[in-house]
């Protein structure tokens, strides 16, 4: 049986090592060591991180992932089939409820805009007869403090809260759009990153993976300092990625809080930790400009 070493391994599967190693501790990937401690790994491994990698292509999370590869190792075609077939339906349900959720946003905002060109052009102050003035007519926003059991990547996962949007083909009046991952956080629920313990569950090799993942999610962000923490600016559609991050930081490191605000084409994140966490925080954010 062919041995590479992790670098060679690395070269062979396009799979960085450190998500290797990463691999390694999450039991989704074993290697044997030499005297020297080297890791050395089969042909087998090669196979099994395509396996894995297609399986994170559909949305799986860590957790199903072991499991699955658990069934897949086992050789049986048709239990993979059995076991992937309803995940990937649950993947596709909250795919299209996303899909009808950004269709419901993009409805209102082309609304908003030709509502918005059919006013005239006054030069008084604007006032209630503008419509953006009544309840429900601004910017739609969410907040992410909970967000771990809004996506169902966690225990005690629920329902999230309706969000009012204004404007689209309802005629001006407000349409319930859920912006999921998210929940309203109110009273107690929206400082429980407060008291959280100021601890991360990671360890080395995932908490590398989280910050580039982190990066990624937010380059190219305009920042500005809030109280307590960091806004960034992104495109909208960096929502998703955002809030599912946002969610399995909440799992690891319950000490950060997370809001989300649309507004038009604009996605604003704001980030808050305690004090003494400010370093990590600007390691996975950056600092402001």
């Amino acid at each position: 049986m062919t041995s590479m070493r992790i670098s060679q391994l690395a070269e062979r599967s396009g799979v960085p090592a450190t998500t290797l190693r990463f691999y390694e501790s999450a039991g989704l990937l074993s290697a044997d060591r030499t005297p020297a401690g080297y890791r050395m790994y089969g042909e087998d491994a090669v196979d099994r991180l395509a396996f894995i990698g297609a399986a994170k292509h559909l949305g799986l999370a860590l957790e199903e992932i072991g499991e699955l590869v658990g069934v897949w190792e086992a050789g049986a075609c048709r239990d993979v089939k059995a076991d992937l077939r309803p995940r990937i339906s649950a993947r596709l349900a909250e795919a299209e409820a996303r899909a009808a959720e950004l269709a419901a946003f993009t409805a209102s905002l082309r609304g908003a805009l030709a509502h918005l060109d059919a006013l005239p052009d006054r030069a008084g102050r604007c006032d209630p007869e503008c419509g953006f003035l009544a309840p429900g007519a601004g910017a739609r926003s969410v907040s992410a403090s909970a967000a771990g059991s809004d996506t169902g990547q966690g225990p005690g996962s629920s329902a999230s809260a309706p969000v009012p949007v204004s404007g689209g083909a309802h005629g001006g009046q407000p349409v319930d759009v859920v912006l999921s991952p998210g929940r309203r956080a109110a009273g107690e629920e929206a400082e429980r990153w407060r008291s959280a313990p100021v601890a991360c569950s990671l360890g080395g090799d995932g908490l590398h993976e989280r910050t580039a993942r982190w990066r990624e999610a937010v380059a190219g962000a305009t920042r500005a300092a809030v109280p307590e923490g960091l806004r960034l600016t992104l495109p909208v559609d960096r929502v998703t990625r955002v809030a599912e991050l946002a969610a399995a930081e909440q799992e690891c490191c319950p000490f950060f809080d997370f809001r989300l605000h649309l507004d038009g084409p604009h996605l604003h994140l704001e980030v808050r930790a305690p004090a003494d966490r400010g370093a990590l925080l600007t390691d996975l954010f950056g600092s402001a400009g």
